[in-house]
């Protein structure tokens, strides 16, 4: 079915958009989505903000930029997450999530054995590698046409209390149909995320979109076209960048596992 499709198709888009606006009905329609998502009691505590406004996006753009070249020099970043890099295409296979390392920038490859390390470190620094990336960076979300805010009613988002979980649970959901829909749409979409990982960046951002008190600024996407070549096909089953059901899944309780299915499933069609 064509929803299966767009599943196994589905990813992150890291790569440049084409400059062609988004055309208001493919906005439009993915809000629809987005608000057609299960939330608890109906509440949906989902708000967005869109804007094309190159203003806005370029100074998003700096700030994401600046934030990338922060964290990576002073190490804060792969300090964070030195646990989902792998270093090899048999680690890869063993473990089966987060990321090979040759497949980041360029300018940080020649430091893939060395990358974690004080000494790594020093020497990027030295060769301006985090200014590299950064710039890359800022270029990459200064080219998108569309950004989109993902924000949250503070009136259901209410941490300490079940209704916070309910109301991120239905966020997720929301997002995914969106997310699902760029991929029928012929859209990419990626997480404009390196303004979290540095204090006081993440404030310049909500300022940039007004958001209101009431309501609390969850996430940022960039959006737009992606080149016909760049789409990516069908994911193969095996691919070594998810894990098999075998390691995700259990069978009654969790001390069993489930077995039989970790072979390519046929296509399931009513």
């Amino acid at each position: 079915m064509e929803l299966f499709d767009a599943i196994r198709r589905r990813h992150t888009t890291n790569g440049a958009f084409l400059p062609d606006p988004v055309r208001e009905e493919h906005q439009r329609l993915l809000i629809e989505m987005a608000g057609r998502a299960p939330s608890q009691l109906n509440s949906q505590p989902w708000r967005f903000v869109i804007t094309e406004e190159r203003d806005t996006i370029e100074q998003v753009a700096a700030i994401s930029g600046g934030s990338m070249t922060e964290a990576m020099s002073n190490g804060s970043f792969f300090e964070r997450y030195r646990r989902y890099f792998r270093f090899s295409k048999r680690e890869m296979e063993e473990r089966r999530d987060g990321m090979l390392f040759d497949r980041l920038p360029a300018p940080l490859r020649p430091f893939t054995g060395q990358a974690m390390t004080p000494r790594g470190q020093r020497l990027m620094n030295t060769l301006k590698v985090p200014q590299t990336l950064g710039e890359e960076n800022r270029r990459l979300v200064a080219g998108s046409p569309l950004l989109l805010g993902v924000m949250l009613d503070r009136a259901e988002h209410r941490p300490g209390e079940l209704s916070s979980f309910y109301s991120l649970f239905s966020m997720g959901a929301a997002m995914e149909n969106l997310w699902l829909s760029t991929v029928e749409l012929g859209l990419g979409i990626q997480f404009v995320s390196f303004p979290m990982e540095v204090p006081g960046q993440w404030e310049r951002i909500v300022e940039l979109f007004r958001v209101p008190d009431d309501l609390e600024l969850m996430a940022v996407y960039r959006i737009g076209y992606v080149p016909e070549e760049a789409r990516r096909p069908r994911i193969d089953w095996s691919s070594s960048e998810r894990k098999r059901p075998s390691q995700i899944v259990f069978r009654d309780t969790c001390d069993t596992p489930q077995q039989g299915w970790d072979d390519a499933p046929g296509d399931a069609r009513a």
